[in-house]
């Protein structure tokens, strides 16, 4: 019975347009029949089930939702700050028909580009948060996450690569491989993201895409090779040649939306000949069935290499590289097939959780609509109706009205509105299965929080959040609107978790927290925007640590008599510093043999010494890299407590620590310059002065490429001198690299300033 309702439906719906219809179709109202909705269709699987037939529905089931699966693509663009991204993200909606006009990325037009929501982005030219949205390509659904290039905003594209299934890395023709190109790989290695590359910018001048092609291979070590070939470049740039199918296509209509297919021109055949030849030996390195046709000089089809580029792709042991221009309308829809036909659907990725249950035991995810619901709540945003929770849904189907369980905070939740995105615009749907991109309203959760349904206690990995390295002092001008200040910073902190919000306990002041001045400008901005708060900013702070740098003992007794019940405790030990590259911070080790001091004490001892380490005597920063050793001490019956001994651990701290030679480490910074070659002297004689130290020289063009190491206190107001040395000419991008230690000069400086600030106050 199922199976002739369901095949039934199907040839209908066939005879009714063909297979267009089904597309919309396909990801909701399939699974409709598979959960038991959808009219007769519940009733069918049971009689199905009953009569027997039990394996054969099985069979059905799993063909609906692993066809709906093939047809959808998770994909984040991601690149080095103005590389193209959120334009080719505006091509793309253009040419799926999500949106019937194009705007360009400043606004100058009073619109700007659909990704950049914020006024902010539109002003600046800068995208400032990722962006969801989905569209339809060739009966496939794609999800798109946009992304920002600027370093300070780094966790805005930790976040999309962690939930999604492949990227594309866009890259400049012109500038190459830039230091944020090489971040954004790290990032997609790390969350093991199978990716293209799109080497964009063909029509400018100076457009050199097989120079980009060996940088990708040289700076970015991948195994790439070009799957197409321009026609002209620069001004001359026209079309492509495909080298899988062989043939050229040129871009017509006014906004390149007519795709002309053609023969290859003659006057390319050579050039085509040898690079195809030249991808077929690079994708035959990594792919057996593709080298055995290849080394028998077996003739190599196009559905052949086809295939050979997507297993070698979804394995990620090979990057195709298209090319292109998005702002010139050429070569997005090349790319786009590239999507479908060489990135992964949601099921060919492997996904694991955590199973809360079984200590933390990896259990690989099916991807199974029909499995318990597992989501992951990877962004959060304060939308005009509360909280917009982003989720990827890795297994089961969310439903509107469903109960949800955080496994993180154990509660349960009624899922009172379900979003799909584009952009700040929403459409309700009534629900989602493994696979999709989806936003709920109205729960209250922490980035990085698991959902199930309860019949499982699964938790996704967390994403990587680098630690902030630059501090800014804020308060309310008006004393009115403090609620409002305290409301923005709390929810930008639950937002973004690169952004600290701490208090400075001796000023008395707001501190926050970031990845860098712009990241700090921005929300400083938002908060007069978006609150209405104007706030008053200090000077920026560098996130200074403390360590130390030899073994020293402690022997301290509290003791204290007033009357009463006293306080009493000894403890002895020693603290020293923790191995190069230890993933702990700080560590605690009891090592008293019997009862000197009753165990339920020690985690009151490891609590004051954890306490004393949240600031140094040096100059009041944090102490780092710290282990403290409990050997010995000494409790009394009556007068001993958990206090006392929290006292005492705070005290042979701070007694000991001058006698482990403390050390000031300071956030050091890699930073990345393009200048014309006729700077380059003033420039790297300009870093020596901040206490640089230059490590890469670089010639491409008629600019040189300087990559050093500065320590971050040094490159405050950099951007305006960099201006003035070069006449306007010079760029930069500055990124955390480690805290090192600072010179003895410094050192002692600091700690006089430290002093004089504490004194006047």
């Amino acid at each position: 019975m199922a199976r002739s309702s369901a095949a039934g439906l199907l040839s209908s719906l066939r005879s009714r347009g063909g297979d267009a219809l089904l597309q919309p179709l396909r990801p909701v109202s399939l699974l409709l029949l598979l959960h038991g909705g959808g009219g007769g269709g519940a009733g069918g699987w049971q009689r199905a089930m009953s009569t027997g037939s039990a394996a054969r529905a099985k069979e059905e089931k799993e063909a609906w939702w692993k066809e709906a699966m093939e047809r959808m693509r998770n994909i984040g663009i991601s690149a080095h700050i103005d590389s193209g991204k959120t334009t080719l993200t505006e091509r793309i909606l253009f040419y799926t028909g999500r949106i019937h006009e194009i705007h360009e990325v400043r606004g100058r037009d009073g619109v700007g580009a659909k990704m950049d929501s914020m006024d902010l982005e539109r002003e600046k030219g800068i995208t400032i948060q990722s962006a969801a949205t989905y569209c339809t390509w060739n009966g496939y659904q794609v999800n798109i996450i946009d992304t920002p290039g600027h370093v300070d905003f780094t966790i805005e594209v930790e976040r999309a690569l962690r939930v999604l299934d492949g990227a594309i890395l866009v890259l400049c023709s012109v500038g190459g491989v830039q230091s944020q190109s090489i971040t954004v790989d790290r990032q997609m290695r790390r969350y093991e993201v199978p990716r293209l590359a799109f080497i964009n910018k063909l029509d400018r001048m100076g457009a050199d895409p097989w120079k980009v092609l060996n940088q990708a291979r040289s700076k970015l070590r991948h195994h790439s090779a070009a799957v197409q070939v321009p026609m002209g470049l620069e001004e001359e740039f026209q079309g492509l040649v495909d080298l899988v199918e062989l043939k050229a296509y040129y871009f017509q209509g006014p906004n390149g939306e007519k795709v002309v297919e053609a023969d290859i021109p003659s006057n390319m055949e050579g050039l085509v000949t040898e690079k195809r030849r030249e991808l077929i030996e690079v994708v035959s390195e990594v792919d057996d069935k593709l080298a055995e046709a290849f080394l028998n000089d077996e003739p190599i089809t196009s559905s052949d290499l086809k295939m050979a580029i997507r297993r070698a792709t979804v394995a990620r042991k090979f990057v195709p590289v298209f090319m292109g221009s998005a702002f010139k309308n050429k070569g997005v829809q090349p790319l786009l097939d590239g999507v479908l036909d060489y990135l992964p659907f949601p099921t060919e990725v492997e996904n694991y959780a955590l199973d809360q249950n079984k200590s933390e035991e990896k259990v690989l995810l099916s991807g199974n609509p029909a499995g318990p619901l597992v989501a992951l709540a990877f962004k959060l945003e304060e939308g005009r109706f509360g909280q917009l929770t982003y989720l990827r849904i890795y297994e089961g189907v969310i439903r509107k009205g469903d109960f949800i369980i955080n496994v993180n905070t154990g509660k349960k939740i009624k899922v009172p509105r379900l979003v799909r995105m584009h952009s700040d615009e929403m459409e309700d749907i009534q629900e989602a299965h493994a696979g999709q991109i989806v936003a709920v309203f109205g729960v209250d959760c922490a980035s990085g929080d698991t959902f199930t349904d309860g019949s499982v206690r699964y938790t996704m990995t967390s994403m990587n959040v680098p630690e902030p390295v630059m501090s800014l002092a804020v308060s309310p001008v008006s004393k009115d609107s403090g609620g409002q200040f305290s409301k923005a910073l709390n929810r930008f902190q639950k937002e973004d978790p690169t952004f600290r919000v701490g208090l400075d306990v001796e000023s008395g002041q707001t501190i926050i927290s970031g990845m860098g001045e712009l990241h700090l400008d921005i929300y400083v901005e938002r908060i007069r925007r978006e609150y209405k708060v104007d706030a008053k900013v200090g000077r920026p702070r560098v996130n200074f640590r403390e360590t130390v740098t030899q073994r020293a003992n402690f022997d301290y007794l509290h003791k204290k008599q007033s009357g009463g019940q006293g306080q009493y405790g000894r403890v002895c030990g020693y603290i020293e510093p923790l191995p190069m590259g230890s993933p702990t911070k700080f560590e605690f080790e009891n090592m008293i043999i019997g009862q000197a001091i009753p165990s339920n004490f020690i985690p009151a001892i490891e609590k004051g010494f954890k306490e004393a380490s949240n600031s140094g005597s040096l100059i009041g920063h944090p102490v780092e890299n710290l282990r403290v050793v409990l050997t010995d001490g000494a409790s009394h019956a009556v007068d001993s407590s958990e206090l006392a001994f929290k006292l005492a651990a705070i005290y042979a701290f701070r007694q000991c620590y001058a006698a482990a030679k403390p050390v000031i480490l300071e956030p050091v910074m890699k930073v990345e310059l393009k200048v014309p070659t006729e700077f380059q002297g003033t420039v790297t004689g300009d870093i020596n002065k901040r206490k640089g130290v230059i490590v890469g020289n670089d010639q491409d063009g008629d600019d040189t490429i300087v990559v050093a190491q500065v320590p971050l206190n040094n490159m405050f107001g950099y951007s305006t001198a960099l201006r003035s040395m070069t006449q306007g000419k010079g760029e930069f991008t500055m990124e955390y690299l480690e805290h090192l230690a600072v010179s003895q000069d410094v050192q002692m400086q600091l700690i006089n300033t430290y002093k004089a600030n504490k004194g006047a106050e």
